[in-house]
């Protein structure tokens, strides 16, 4: 008996220490985790290109800039450039750069930053230049520009003469004036003064059709100049025995007026068709077209005008005064007067109304204002957006013509 139980004891033992065993087995083949990790390390550096460069020139001073990235990232910018945009995603991403000055940006950069630390290429800002919006020219050679026309920088040539007039055209700034002076700039800050070929003091200068033009004149003879790039110039040579007083170019023809009412006009500055008015011998200043009328401007409060540019038509105000300049904008025309104070005004060239405002020797309605310029020795510079209330300014020098770059 007792030897029964103890076999049975022995059985049940290592039933026990098979049991265990199996189930260590089973632990070891279903229960085991690995706990090897694998780490990557990102070296990989983003890639950026440009996409839309800064227009050049321009007159924003805020300019837009298009680069494409990879990746997103922290942007860098080098050089004189900057934005107050510093994140960059993965794509296009255009940029609005900070207020820059009037000149010439060629070492402009950007970098973008992953967040793993990698620094990609240094992107080169194609070489770009902001250039004035306004640029106006006066007594003893000077010339004052400004992208906002209410703070001006100024440079003055010397001496005693005036620039008349100025014009743009082909990335090129030209100014005339007396002496037979020409200058021309590309950014309307540095100027060279170019060889005209003549000593007569050249009065008006327009730009049309790829060609400058500029005109003037002594002795009741003109002198006519074209050129295509506004450094080399041509006499046209017209025999119209006429001084000439300005040129314009308008309704995509270039008209110039002058004394004894002379109106004539051409497409290309060399051959010209006269268009003068025959009943009256007035000096002739200024012209526009705007709202399909012709205006023609001159002394003794004189105004011409015209559907066609052909056929005139005298209109009468109440004012002896004599005529500098004319523009047209707000659905207005505007007329302003060197010798007298007024500036009058019309709807349609046929009825004027004037007010007493100041003296001034031009006139143009740019980015919805009304600018004219002139007054004395001491310049003035009056705004207005009716052509009726004007606020104005002072300026060291008087002006005689101003220009804005419209883009």
């Amino acid at each position: 008996m007792k030897k029964g139980l103890f076999i049975l004891l022995i059985f049940c033992f290592s039933l026990t220490i098979i049991s265990c065993s199996d189930d260590q087995e089973e632990y070891s083949a279903t229960g085991t985790t690995d706990n090897t990790t694998t780490t990557t390390t990102d070296t990989t550096a983003p890639v950026i290109a440009e996409v839309t460069a800064v227009t050049t020139p321009t007159t924003d001073t805020t300019p837009n800039y298009t680069f494409s990235s990879d990746e997103t990232g922290t942007i860098t910018y080098g050089g004189s450039c900057s934005s107050s945009t510093t994140s960059a995603i993965s794509g296009n991403n255009t940029i609005n750069l900070t207020p820059l000055s009037i000149g010439t940006y060629s070492d402009c950069t950007i970098s973008v930053k992953d967040s793993a630390g990698n620094t990609g290429n240094t992107l080169a800002i194609t070489s770009f230049a902001v250039i004035p919006s306004y640029v106006a020219v006066g007594g003893y050679l000077t010339i004052q520009s400004s992208t906002n026309g209410t703070s001006w920088s100024s440079i003055s040539y010397g001496g005693d003469d005036n620039f008349y007039a100025v014009t743009y055209g082909k990335n090129t700034f030209v100014t005339v004036g007396e002496g037979g002076n020409i200058f021309s700039s590309s950014d309307g800050i540095s100027w060279d003064n170019r060889t005209s070929g003549t000593t007569i003091s050249l009065t008006g200068v327009a730009f049309g059709n790829n060609t400058f033009v500029t005109v003037g004149g002594n002795a009741g003879e003109e002198i006519i100049l074209t050129s295509t790039d506004g450094i080399s110039w041509n006499n046209s040579n017209t025999n119209l025995s006429r001084e000439l007083n300005n040129v314009r170019f308008v309704n995509n023809t270039f008209v110039t007026v002058g004394s004894n009412s002379s109106i004539f006009s051409s497409s290309d500055g060399i051959s010209w068709d006269n268009k003068t008015h025959p009943s009256t011998s007035k000096d002739l200043t200024d012209v526009t077209y705007a709202n399909s009328t012709f205006v023609v401007v001159g002394e003794n409060a004189f105004i011409l005008t015209s559907s066609d540019g052909t056929t005139w038509t005298e209109r009468t105000i109440t004012t002896s005064v004599s005529w500098s300049g004319v523009a047209y904008g707000n659905s207005t025309f505007v007329i302003v007067s060197s010798t007298g104070n007024n500036v009058a005004t019309s709807s349609d060239g046929t009825t004027w109304d004037y007010e007493d405002i100041g003296k001034f020797w031009g006139v143009i309605y740019a980015n919805n204002t009304f600018m004219a310029v002139g007054s004395g020795q001491t310049g003035l510079i009056s705004t207005s957006s009716d052509g009726i209330s004007w606020s104005s300014t002072s300026s060291s020098i008087r002006i005689n013509k101003v220009i804005y770059i419209e883009q």
